[in-house]
């Protein structure tokens, strides 16, 4: 005596079906959500960090300040660039290799350490902001203010 019926029954057909697609669903959605391209950082926020400097300058006088570039991440590809302006008293600013700045011009910088020189040209306080960016868009601003040094 067979108790079993030998009909196909719906139900467990499609059970059998959807089984047999689940290793097939998994495979199609596993490489349709894998991007083929490699993405590579390019752009990495940046710090200036600047070593303290006098506060005080006399006409004639020649400050050293020493910067340097901290990255987040390195990418060869940045270019760094460097400009500055003056708005209080008179002087002349130069990079370590006797390059005199013009105020607003943009120099590059070919090193993450480098000095600034601050030559004073007048006796009274001076201020001036140096602006260093980068070809990624990322700019940062340090503000110098040097009083008048006091002639005793």
């Amino acid at each position: 005596m067979n108790f079993i019926n030998h009909k196909k029954v719906p139900f467990v057909e499609g059970l059998r079906f959807a089984l047999r697609m689940v290793p097939i669903l998994l495979i199609l959605f596993t490489f349709s959500s894998c991007d083929k391209e490699l993405e590579i950082k390019t752009d990495f926020p940046f710090e200036l960090q600047v070593m303290p400097v006098p506060k005080s300058i006399s006409k004639g006088e020649t400050i050293t300040i020493r910067c340097t570039l901290k990255s987040k991440g390195n990418y060869q590809g940045t270019e760094y660039s460097i400009r500055y302006f003056q708005f209080d008293g008179q002087g002349k600013l130069q990079l370590e290799n006797n390059k005199l700045l013009k105020p607003n011009d943009s120099y590059s910088l070919t090193q993450q350490q480098f000095r600034l020189y601050y030559v004073s040209e007048s006796n009274v306080t001076q201020a001036f902001d140096v602006w260093v960016s980068d070809n990624h868009g990322h700019e940062q601003k340090v503000s110098f203010q040097f009083n008048a040094a006091n002639k005793e």
